[in-house]
């Protein structure tokens, strides 16, 4: 018991505490960064321009078929050999929207591929453009069924956030790991605060997620 209080000190706990606070920014700002440019790519792969659509998709093929981790690598020890040097913050940031606006613009072109086409024709039929229609009556719909994969792809971001403690990002792994390197008796205690803490942050998002669910349908 004495071993479990001192692992859950309050100079432990705050330093857990501060390293969730970097994983939760790293999420954040990489969810809402690669949600906009996996929309925007999911779109034009979606619409089929001549040749950009075809080179998006190979882009998006080749990052969706490559490891995380070696695009945290790339970006954190790759880049700077040609002179583009980031801090672990940007670097994870980089390649966590990346990889996540891949995954997200197949989810989006799925969703809108799940809307009947006669939605459109409906849409046309009344005078709409085709954008109008896509804006207006499609992408309403398409973001119904897409909200269940956006959030386990969410879900899956924020415990991703784990593999950049490679590149010595200080979030809730990487504190974790100094705290029980100090004290290997800490070890057990560590990993079980380190589930609480994925678990809480995880299981409110789905919350939010099933009540924008509720509220759509």
């Amino acid at each position: 018991m004495s071993n479990l209080a001192e692992a859950y000190s309050w100079i432990n706990l705050r330093y857990l505490l501060e390293g969730l606070w970097v994983t939760i920014e790293v999420s954040v700002i990489s969810i809402v960064l690669s949600f906009i440019f996996g929309s925007i790519l999911g779109i034009i792969r979606y619409i089929r321009f001549p040749f950009l659509s075809a080179i998006v998709g190979f882009i998006i093929d080749l990052i969706r078929n490559l490891p995380l981790l070696l695009l945290l690598f790339f970006t954190y020890f790759g880049l700077p050999k040609i002179g583009i040097k980031m801090e672990p913050l940007s670097a994870a940031i980089a390649a966590m929207t990346v990889f996540e606006s891949a995954m997200i613009a197949e989810i989006v072109r799925g969703g809108i591929q799940a809307v009947d086409t006669g939605q459109m024709e409906g849409a046309r039929s009344v005078g709409m453009t085709y954008w109008q229609g896509l804006r207006v009556i499609v992408l309403p719909q398409a973001m119904k069924k897409m909200i269940p994969p956006l959030v386990s792809q969410f879900i899956s971001l924020i415990k991703d956030t784990s593999l950049a403690t490679i590149i010595v990002l200080p979030e809730l792994l990487y504190r974790a790991q100094i705290i029980y390197g100090q004290n290997t008796r800490y070890m057990i205690p560590m990993f079980i605060a380190l589930a609480v803490m994925y678990f809480v942050v995880c299981y409110a998002l789905s919350l939010v997620a099933s009540g924008l669910e509720r509220r759509t349908s």
